[in-house]
């Protein structure tokens, strides 16, 4: 009996034993983003025997993935288990994402008030989940990690929080130290090097934070996340040095792959991926990913998400709208480009197989959609601008006035003035030639306020005075109209001979539309306008004709 009773022990000794080597493994594979490994190690731990830590990693893995249905189970589980109080934690940030901030607190405590001075890891967890939940509180998770601070100062783990925490609050000189201080507490810790590289990168000095990378994966070119901080890299340096962006957002996309490779193909790590290819304009490479998506989960909405996309810029609208249409009547998660997507296959729909044709009623529906993205998120307005300047340039006016008016209802949008110019021109050539009875009223008036906008900011721009005037003649404004083309002239004018014979036919308008206006109620001053015409243009045959009636 007591030889068995040794063997037994010793069993169980080997079996804690394993557990710790497995749990020790799932951290290094959460660490490098290894989800499905660790989640694999995780589960095995727990098949074997019910254990506490291994439920909290494994509903940890869920809370980033965005599964919190099963990482709540995971932390229920794990409560009841040995070490299981340490699941309140993952509790605790669900209360955070739900908006519960002192059911999270009192979670916390729980945790917290039996530990022995020298325990920090739980703080730490505690500090992450003030850093990881839906609405971020990184003075939280400052004031947690300091409390572990003091009871263990060279820590690397809390050093390691203390910079991301610190990041998170953008302070800049707090977070190098913590990562400096963290890394040389223990070279192992390869996170700690490369959020050094993450800081340069939001520095916007992209060769020293590839510098940097590239320094950790001398120390380890297996280390995943680093090459997914390359790519963000490479993605941000191209788009902030335009003279760049075919050849980083090449080595973007290469270092997405690479990050794909050493960590998972999972439907998580997929829908990261579809993620990086929308904001790298890579829609191909997107739709291709969708479909490998669609063999993992067939019923994962946020799939449809990436079809739509994919499917509008690949050139298959009626799929886009199809896709989208259905993914938002889900209602999981919408966000500003769902619509702003929708509502640009709708306007591209709503142009007939003739490219001259428009549904008027699909338009307003499409340019409906674009205006609720751009109310979530006011900064989609700066892609409106080539869209609309392309229906513009294929005279499909009524389909640019639309979106042009959706991009000006961001005033702070890149575009801004250029957007408003283009507004009013394809409202103006709409209603050209239109009689008061069937011109549209409204558009005009929103057309002469837009060229006020672009007055306002560019007191200088003589076209703005020119549109203007037009837009006031189609009104019948014509006191407005005469005054405004007054105010062209006299910037046109004092810039002398070459200016004014490169503006010719425009400067000949304002003298004739001016002089018409006087025609009525001031012959002198009317003549003295055509006069002008006729010194410029001496065969103008409208000054020629308006001189004859006035004689």
């Amino acid at each position: 009996m007591s030889k068995f009773k040794i063997f037994s022990i010793a069993l169980l000794a080997s079996a804690a034993v394993s557990q710790a080597q497995d749990l020790d493994q799932a951290r290094k594979a959460i660490d490098a983003e290894q989800y499905e490994k660790a989640k694999s190690l995780l589960k095995s731990i727990i098949q074997t025997k019910s254990n506490g830590r291994a439920s909290f990693l494994l509903g940890n893995i869920y809370l980033t993935q965005n599964i919190e249905d099963s990482a709540k189970i995971a932390f229920d589980r794990g409560l009841s288990s040995e070490e299981g109080k340490i699941n309140n934690i993952g509790l605790g940030q669900l209360e955070l994402n739900s908006g519960n901030v002192a059911a999270a607190k009192s979670k916390f405590d729980s945790v917290t008030k039996d530990l022995k001075k020298k325990d920090v890891e739980e703080y730490i967890y505690i500090a992450k989940a003030y850093m990881n939940a839906d609405k971020p509180d990184y003075k939280a998770a400052i004031e947690v990690l300091n409390k572990a601070k003091v009871a263990n100062p060279t820590n690397a783990y809390i050093q390691l929080a203390l910079g991301d925490a610190y990041y998170g609050e953008k302070n800049q000189n707090e977070a190098y130290a913590a990562y400096r201080n963290a890394y040389q507490s223990d070279s192992s810790l390869i996170r700690a090097k490369m959020q050094l590289g993450v800081l340069l990168k939001g520095a916007k000095a992209y060769g020293e934070a590839i510098k940097a990378y590239d320094e950790v994966i001398a120390i380890n070119k297996s280390y995943g996340p680093v090459y997914r901080e390359l790519a963000e890299t490479y993605y941000l340096w191209a788009n902030n040095k335009p003279s760049t962006y075919t050849e980083n957002i090449k080595k973007a996309l290469d270092s997405y792959n690479e990050y794909m490779k050493l960590t998972d193909y999972s439907l998580t790590s997929r829908m990261r991926h579809a993620d990086f290819l929308i904001l790298a304009r890579d829609y191909v490479a997107l739709e291709a990913e969708a479909n490998e998506m669609k063999k993992l989960d067939k019923v994962n909405p946020r799939i449809l998400r990436y079809l739509g996309y994919s499917a509008y810029e690949n050139g298959n609208t009626e799929a886009a709208i199809t896709a989208l249409n259905e993914f938002i009547a889900k209602g999981t998660k919408i966000i500003p480009g769902d619509y702003y997507y929708l509502g640009l296959a709708l306007v591209k729909k709503s142009i007939g197989a003739d490219g001259k044709t428009v549904d008027a009623t699909m338009l307003k529906n499409g340019a409906a959609e674009i205006q609720k993205a751009l109310n979530m998120e006011p900064v989609l307005a700066n892609g409106l601008n080539e869209i609309g300047k392309k229906y513009f340039g294929q005279k499909l006016y009524d389909v640019s006035s639309a979106i042009f008016e959706a991009a000006i209802s961001n005033p702070t949008s890149k575009n801004y003035l250029e957007d408003n110019v283009y507004y009013g021109l394809s409202v103006f050539t709409i209603n050209r030639g239109k009689d008061a009875k069937t011109i549209d009223v409204v558009s005009l008036e929103k057309a002469d306020k837009a060229m006020d906008n672009v007055i306002t900011a560019s007191p200088t721009y003589q076209e703005a005075y020119l549109y203007k005037a037009r837009i006031n003649s189609s009104l019948d404004k014509d006191d407005v109209m005469a005054a405004t083309y007054q105010k062209y002239l006299d910037i046109v004018l004092p810039k002398g001979d070459e200016e004014i014979a490169k503006n010719k036919a425009k400067v000949t308008e304002s003298y004739n539309s001016i002089g018409a206006h006087y025609a009525n109620t001031d012959k002198v001053k009317a003549k003295e306008f055509f006069s002008k015409t006729l010194a410029l243009d001496p065969t103008n045959n409208y000054a020629l004709e308006s001189m004859k009636l006035l004689k």
